[in-house]
């Protein structure tokens, strides 16, 4: 007696489309307002240098221009020597970032790996340091300058930004250090590398991304920064972009040139975006180095 097989039942076939989901509406909408909400002073700041002095004043505002101008960038340089405050600006930030650098990568190395004595109570004075805030030290600062008579010089800017820049330095490439793999120091001691070559050719290679992510927070640190060289830098040729945009004067003492301002605000943020532009890659290497153990 033969036995018939039984047709093994088949699961029946979804139909339809996709079922609606709110996440895929909402999150695209929510990150779209998050940057108009993030990058609206910015472009208000635009807008309002390429305005002519008509819409700016005009009630209702005018928020979208159809008149352009450029003399207010040109009224910076004809009437200031902006140039001036720009190299002021780049000398100052570039040579305490490098200062910092310079200073805060030994330093680092040696809390990570040569774990010197009294390294606890450094490290946690350092983090002290960070979590006090810079503007209570500026009457100290302010009679060292006078003391050491370094008003009215590149000093008295590059020493307080390299000191105030210097423990956030050296805790974020401690960090780094410390993830490092040591079998690789090892080896090259073995191979004859003293203390300084294995910083300088092996270790620091390979933190590339985290001193140019540490160097572009210093950088932006003093090239933003306004009470110290407002305070340390009273002659005109000496005087930061911060400091400059602030002072802008008009044609007489009761207006306010709201278009020179934005156009200068626009020409000290261009560099900055441009920085962050082009080490995009190695700040983007530099901030998620250590987040995945491999």
């Amino acid at each position: 007696m033969s036995v018939t097989p039984q047709a093994t039942p088949t699961t029946p076939k979804r139909t339809g489309g996709n079922k609606f989901s709110v996440q895929t509406i909402l999150l695209p909408i929510a990150v779209v307002l998050v940057v108009l909400f993030s990058l609206a002073p910015a472009l208000w700041q635009l807008l309002t240098s390429f305005k002519v002095n008509e819409d700016i004043a005009a009630v209702p505002t005018v928020y979208f221009p159809t008149r352009f101008t450029f003399n207010h960038y040109i009224e910076l340089f004809t009437r200031r020597p902006f140039w001036r405050y720009i190299f002021n600006s780049a000398f100052v930030s570039i040579i305490s970032t490098s200062v910092a650098l310079a200073i805060g990568a030994p330093a680092a190395y040696a809390l990570a790996r040569l774990r010197p004595w009294g390294g606890k109570v450094i490290l946690a004075s350092i983090l002290i340091v960070t979590l006090f805030p810079g503007i209570l030290l500026f009457l100290g600062l302010l009679e060292i300058i006078q003391a050491l008579r370094l008003g009215n010089n590149y000093l008295a800017l590059i020493i307080p930004y390299t000191a105030i820049n210097l423990p956030l330095t050296i805790l974020v490439l401690r960090s780094f250090f410390e993830q490092l793999p040591k079998d690789l120091e090892d080896s090259a001691r073995v191979d004859g590398y003293n203390t300084f070559q294995l910083l300088w050719q092996i270790v620091l290679p390979m933190t590339l991304p985290a001193l140019v992510t540490t160097g572009i927070l210093t950088f932006i640190f003093a090239w933003n920064e306004f009470i110290f060289a407002l305070t340390f830098m009273t002659r005109e040729e000496l005087k930061t972009i911060p400091v400059a945009a602030a002072q802008l004067g008009g044609a007489t003492v009761y207006e306010i040139p709201y278009g020179s301002i934005a156009a200068a605000t626009v020409i000290g943020t261009i560099p900055l975006v441009l920085l962050v532009l082009f080490f995009q890659r190695r700040i983007v290497q530099g901030l998620t180095a250590g987040a995945v153990k491999g």
